[in-house]
C-alpha cells in the first residue's frame, strides 16, 4: 500500500538527515531544514504513523526518529533525487580508464577499485567464469626465436595474454600461417569443449603440431583450472570507518561476512537479459541467515557490445549515500562502453601501445 505525497517528503528528509548525519531527525529539525510549510505538529503526527507503518523507529523514548529498512527500499525505488558527479569525482575515473584495456579481470578490478575510492566504501567485483566463453579467434605473435604470444579473442573480451615455448626456431610467416589455421580451427568452440584435441580438430597440419598442442594445453587449463568466477574486494578497512560498524562484535560479523566469497556470490549476480547497467539493490538482512549482518549491496551487471561481462559495485551499512553509488555505477558503466568503441589491432598489439 503506497502512502501520502506528504508522507514521503517527510520520509525523504529523514532519509537524507540520516545519511548524512546517522543521527535521529525530531519534527523541529525537518521542518526547519527542509519542510518549513508544515508545522511541528503535522510532522511529528506523520512521523508516528510512518514508524507504525514500519519506516521509521525511535532508538529511545525522547530522541528522534531513524529509518528502518523498508524505508530505504522505498527511497531507493521512489524517493532517491538524482545526482551527477562532481568534475573531481568523474576525473578520478578517468584516471582509472585512461588507457585502453581489453582484459575482462583488468576492467572489472580497476572498477572494483574506482568505486571504492569515489564512495570510500567497501567495493567488490565479480569476475567471470571462461568456461561458457566462446572463442572468437586465436591471435599468435612472434617474440623471439622460439617464443610466441598468444592472444585468445572470445565473446566476453580478450583473455590475459599468454606466452608460449617451441623450443625451436620459426619465422613470422610461420606463425602467421598458424596463426590463421588455428584461429578457424578453433573458431566457434567454447572453453569447456577443450577436453580432446580430437573433437575439436580432426587433422593437425603436421607443422603446426607443436604450436597447436602448446595453444591445446594452454586453452585446456583455462577451462579446467583457471579463472573461476571470484569475487575481488576493495576497501575492506573503509567499513571500519561507519559509525554502524564501532561496535567490535559487528565490524567483525561485517568483515567475516565479506571475506566469504560464496556468501557474496549470489547477493551481486542477479539474473536476466544483459543491459549496460541493471542495477540491483539489497537492503537488510541480505545473507538470508540470522547471522547474516545487516547491510546493504548496490550493484550493476556491466555489459560490452550485449554481452555481459561481470557485476561490480558497494557493500556496507544500509545508511549509505545510494544517489552516490547509483550514480558512480551508471558512469563507470557508460566508460567502459567507450573504452571498447575502438578494438585493438589483434595483428599487430605494438601499435595498440603507441
Amino acid at each position: 500500500m503506497g502512502i501520502s505525497a506528504r508522507k514521503e517528503k517527510i520520509l525523504q528528509a529523514v532519509v537524507d538527515s540520516y545519511i548524512v548525519s546517522c543521527e535521529p531527525i525530531s519534527s523541529s529539525v525537518i521542518q526547519s531544514n527542509y519542510l518549513p510549510d508544515l508545522s511541528s505538529a503535522t510532522i511529528r503526527n506523520e512521523l508516528a504513523t510512518l514508524e507504525e507503518l514500519g519506516y521509521l523507529e525511535q532508538p529511545h523514548t525522547s530522541a528522534g526518529r531513524i529509518p528502518t529498512a523498508e524505508a530505504y527500499r522505498l527511497y531507493v525505488d521512489k524517493l532517491m533525487p538524482k545526482r551527477k558527479l562532481s568534475r573531481s569525482e568523474l576525473n578520478i575515473v578517468k584516471q582509472y580508464f585512461n588507457h585502453k584495456m581489453t582484459e575482462i579481470d583488468e576492467i572489472l578490478r580497476s572498477t572494483a577499485k574506482v568505486i571504492s575510492e569515489i564512495t570510500n566504501l567497501t567495493s567488490l567485483a565479480v569476475i567471470p567464469n571462461v568456461k561458457d566463453a566462446q572463442i572468437n579467434d586465436v591471435k599468435i605473435v612472434k617474440l623471439t626465436s622460439n617464443t610466441a604470444l598468444v592472444i585468445i579473442v572470445t565473446n566476453l573480451g580478450v583473455l590475459r595474454d599468454s606466452m608460449v615455448e617451441l623450443g625451436e626456431d620459426f619465422s613470422e610467416e610461420y606463425f602467421f600461417a598458424a596463426s590463421k589455421f588455428i584461429g578457424q580451427a578453433f573458431k566457434g568452440h567454447t572453453f569447456k569443449e577443450f577436453t580432446n584435441v580430437d573433437k575439436i580438430v580432426k587433422d593437425v597440419k603436421s607443422e603446426y603440431k607443436k604450436l597447436f598442442d602448446a595453444i591445446f594445453k594452454l586453452i585446456k587449463n583455462y577451462a579446467v583450472d583457471g579463472m573461476p568466477f571470484d569475487v575481488a574486494i576493495e576497501g575492506s578497512s573503509k567499513l571500519l570507518q561507519q559509525p554502524e560498524y564501532s561496535n567490535v562484535e559487528k565490524a567483525k560479523q561485517m568483515l567475516e561476512f565479506i571475506e566469504t566469497k560464496d556468501k557474496l556470490m549470489p547477493l551481486v549476480k542477479k539474473d536476466g537479459a544483459p543491459e549496460d547497467m541493471r542495477l540491483n539493490v539489497r537492503i537488510g538482512k541480505v545473507g538470508g541467515g540470522e547471522t547474516s549482518p545487516e547491510c546493504a549491496v548496490v550493484t550493476a551487471s556491466y555489459s560490452v557490445n550485449g554481452v555481459n561481462i561481470g557485476d561490480a559495485g558497494v557493500i556496507g551499512p544500509i545508511r549509505m549515500d545510494y544517489s552516490k553509488v547509483v550514480s558512480v555505477l551508471d558512469y563507470i558503466g557508460k566508460t567502459i562502453s567507450d573504452l571498447n568503441e575502438e578494438k585493438p589491432n589483434l595483428n599487430n598489439p605494438e601499435q595498440d601501445k603507441k
